[in-house]
């Protein structure tokens, strides 16, 4: 289930919530770590945003949808998140996957290199 910390302007959620909502035509992923991170294998057909890129490429992501930050362990996206929060996005679909992509993977989950 889905879980706001005090002072965060985001959602955490888990592996099994975050496949459901990858799931829906109305959520998109996106990976915040380093290019060779997301080349060595990556949540499928999510978008490699790195989180020292995110405000200068915010116009690459989709304000409409559901937006699913995920790094490695779940710092970088916490921070992605928000970052996304501090530009005007609707903290209500923000979320962090703290697990992380390696877990992602490790679960059998969609995921691609």
């Amino acid at each position: 289930m889905s879980r706001m910390e005090p002072g965060e302007p985001y959602h955490r959620i888990d592996l099994e919530e975050a496949l459901e909502m990858y799931q829906q035509e109305d959520t998109v992923v996106i990976d915040v770590r380093r290019p060779d991170e997301y080349a060595a294998g990556h949540v499928a057909e999510a978008l490699s945003i790195p989180v020292d890129d995110l405000l200068s490429r915010f116009d690459e992501i989709p304000e409409s949808k559901k937006l699913l930050f995920i790094c490695e362990v779940g710092v970088r996206s916490g921070l992605a998140c928000e970052m996304a929060a501090a530009m005007g996005l609707n903290s209500d679909n923000l979320f962090n996957i703290e697990a992380g992509t390696g877990s992602w993977i490790n679960a059998g989950h969609p995921s691609s290199k």
